[in-house]
């Protein structure tokens, strides 16, 4: 099975946009921890689709590291939304664990960690991810 960089960043991105959706979804049912949880995915996403335009994305939930060092591969001006869009990954990757399993050691499950407030900083993470990928791809000039 042969690689095909398009396909892979077009996976990506849609995978991205589905987890946005459902983030969403959860946000307008009062899903805090489910909110945060899908945007993390979202976000991970996102920067996984302008990864994959180059190389083959790693299983981390933090592409941050991967995105970085693919930077000055990017268009000039496509560069200071790339790092940004790392930083978002970076910053909603300790999320992924968390959202998923809570804190075990303090005996605190996902629903007892995040309120409307860390939900919504997700969503509109996850938002602005979107906005930056779809800005890298259009400068790629590629189309999905």
């Amino acid at each position: 099975m042969s690689y095909n960089p398009l396909d892979e960043a077009r996976y990506r991105y849609r995978l991205a946009l589905e987890h946005l959706k459902r983030a969403e979804r959860l946000f307008s049912l009062g899903d805090w921890a489910g909110t945060v949880s899908a945007s993390q995915l979202a976000v991970e996403n996102f920067a996984k689709t302008i990864i994959a335009v180059f190389e083959i994305p790693t299983w981390s939930h933090d592409p941050s590291g991967q995105l970085n060092r693919l930077i000055e591969r990017l268009p000039a001006g496509a560069r200071s939304e790339a790092r940004e869009l790392a930083t978002l990954a970076r910053e909603l990757a300790p999320e992924h664990g968390r959202s998923s399993y809570g804190e075990p050691s303090a005996g605190l499950l996902p629903s007892d960690i995040y309120k409307e407030e860390h939900a919504l900083d997700a969503l509109e993470k996850c938002r602005r991810a979107k906005v930056m990928t779809e800005r890298i791809i259009e400068m790629l000039n590629i189309r999905f």
